[in-house]
């Protein structure tokens, strides 16, 4: 597994400069489909095994525990010593990185993904934007009903309805991939909430109108179509019962 063969070399210098990081990243994708030495060492690496920094029984133990149940002889050793755990699958044991963060395996875009992953998706990206994931799918919602293929009379495109003018000022290359379209969307209503102080009724104004337009009218514009996409995302968004 070339994975688990760079991340050696990371953890031990071998060739590269010593990098934890790294060793713990690559070690991560590798046990997480089921790599019996990679589980093993993310084990040997949560027991502190010299960097104490990194310590973390419970991880150590959920590591070898997955080893061992591949047949793994000294993983099993090493459940001896620490205890053992309860957990039997690697995608619930999460991967901590040496400053405390956890590893988020990076995203691959699909072309017409289904609601559910669209869901998923929006659930691991919010953090990065500091946004509510019940507000983004409300915006979803309301854009597009969650079609990827999705194409306004305005030439507004994907799941977040960008025109080219948003998605170039939001660094978007390709407007027809989900998660492109996802991401300059995000950018664009974090960029927005910053802009109008955290009213998200001004907010979701600008989304739809341009902020231009929310300055020159001092508030929501007069559009019937922008009240109405107003008022439809903050339903949607109620709906999901986290807004007041």
């Amino acid at each position: 597994e070339l994975q688990t063969r760079w991340a050696q070399h990371y953890q031990h210098a071998e060739g590269v400069p010593r990098d934890f990081d790294a060793a713990v990243r690559l070690y991560c994708l590798a046990a997480r489909k089921g790599h019996i030495e990679a589980q093993y060492q993310l084990g040997w690496l949560y027991t502190g095994a010299g960097q104490s920094f990194m310590q973390d029984d419970s991880l150590a133990a959920a590591w070898f525990k997955l080893a061992a149940d591949q047949g793994d002889s000294y993983a099993r050793r090493m459940l001896e010593r620490i205890g053992d755990s309860q957990i039997s699958d690697p995608g619930e044991v999460p991967c901590v990185l040496p400053d405390g963060s956890f590893f988020r395996e990076p995203l691959k875009s699909e072309p017409d993904p289904a609601e559910q992953v669209i869901r998923e998706w929006v659930a691991q990206l919010s953090p990065d934007y500091d946004l509510e994931p019940n507000l983004v799918l409300a915006v979803i919602r309301t854009e597009s009903n969650f079609d990827a293929r999705a194409r306004s009379d305005k030439n507004a495109l994907g799941l977040m309805q960008l025109i080219k003018g948003t998605a170039d000022r939001f660094g978007v290359e390709d407007v027809w991939d989900p998660l492109e379209n996802l991401k300059g969307g995000m950018a664009y209503l974090r960029w927005l909430l910053d802009h109008f102080d955290g009213d998200l009724k001004l907010a979701l104004a600008g989304y739809n109108a341009g902020e231009n337009a929310v300055h020159q009218y001092r508030g929501i514009p007069p559009y019937r179509e922008t009240r109405a996409y107003v008022k439809r995302v903050i339903h949607h968004y109620r709906k999901a019962g986290v807004a007041e």
